[in-house]
């Protein structure tokens, strides 16, 4: 498996930054191949949270400690990269998430360019395949005249995740935090009703790739095993949502989480199996393009990124 990375200047100033005649902000987007597969992650820029969106649930006290070790500011901003991975398989070029768009946060919704600098045009794109319909992952899918971007693409979402943010109710019984990721996720799921195809926990989506329930992030969130062979890497979206906590405490609730206790428990199952059996991990919203290892690491794991 080779793996590489690259790193992109972007902007009316790009031609001239690598003369210092000029300003440009830079991207990073990691790659591996393997068999047939080439797997790319691009950047869709990044979100800044507040620090108890993801720290408020959990234990204080033993929590300082561990921010402490890491560097962690406990009141500063989060501010977690977006890595939206592109997959290419023969005459397939998939891409799993689609971002943010230009209407969620001004520091993300940057696909496009990151697309473009990757040699690839939205008509190119043949599937589209959503790990669950959080606005930093579903909300890229239109463009800014409310038409499907991918237009030549086949949609694809796990059918209990289209059922929740389908459903006219759930705008009434989300977190009243959360009520504009259902008015969003309906408007823009309404767009793609003719266009959709619905998978369950265990299909083969399409050849090399399957689904796996990740639940508890979101209802019915999705992870997607990339298998050649015998090597795999799972891009595990926002199951495993942060390259702190969520490994060295899985166990602890993260307020990321719409059911804090079931995504809990998805995290520290599926992190004892990719560090047992050391497949790689693609996580939406990890450092470094979002491509390494977890590793055991005293009584949790760690996130180790892959390097060229």
């Amino acid at each position: 498996m080779d793996i590489k990375r690259r790193t992109f200047l972007q902007g009316a100033g790009a031609g001239l930054a690598l003369t210092g005649l000029g300003t440009a902000r830079a991207w990073a987007e990691t790659s591996l191949s393997y068999g047939s597969m080439q797997v790319q992650t691009l950047s869709d820029g990044h979100l800044v949270l507040p620090p108890d969106f993801i720290f408020g649930p959990m234990p204080q006290g033993e929590l300082a400690p561990l921010l402490a070790e890491r560097g962690i500011d406990p009141a500063a901003p989060l501010t977690p990269a977006c890595n939206v991975t592109l997959l290419r398989d023969g005459d397939r070029v998939m891409l799993f998430d689609t971002g943010s768009g230009s209407a969620f946060q001004p520091t993300a919704g940057e696909l496009l360019d990151a697309l473009e600098a990757a040699g690839v045009a939205p008509d190119d794109v043949t599937h589209v395949v959503f790990t669950h319909g959080h606005p930093d992952h579903l909300w890229g899918v239109l463009d800014d005249f409310d038409d499907p971007l991918f237009a030549e693409a086949e949609h694809m979402m796990g059918r209990a995740e289209w059922d929740y943010w389908y459903n006219p109710e759930t705008v009434d019984t989300i977190d009243s935090g959360r009520t504009a990721f259902a008015v969003g996720a309906k408007r823009r799921l309404e767009m793609l009703e003719d266009a959709i195809t619905f998978f369950d926990d265990g299909d083969e989506i399409l050849p090399g790739v399957a689904a796996r329930a990740t639940y508890g992030h979101s209802p019915g969130h999705m992870a997607f095993e990339l298998r050649s062979g015998s090597e795999a890497v799972m891009v595990v979206g926002d199951c495993i949502g942060n390259p702190h906590m969520a490994f060295a405490r899985p166990g602890w609730n993260s307020g990321s989480d719409q059911d804090q206790e079931t995504a809990a428990m998805t995290r520290v199952k599926l992190l004892d199996q990719l560090a047992h059996e050391q497949t790689r991990l693609i996580g939406f919203h990890l450092p470094d393009g979002g491509i390494g290892r977890a590793e055991r690491d005293g009584d949790g794991y760690r996130f180790v990124p892959e390097t060229a």
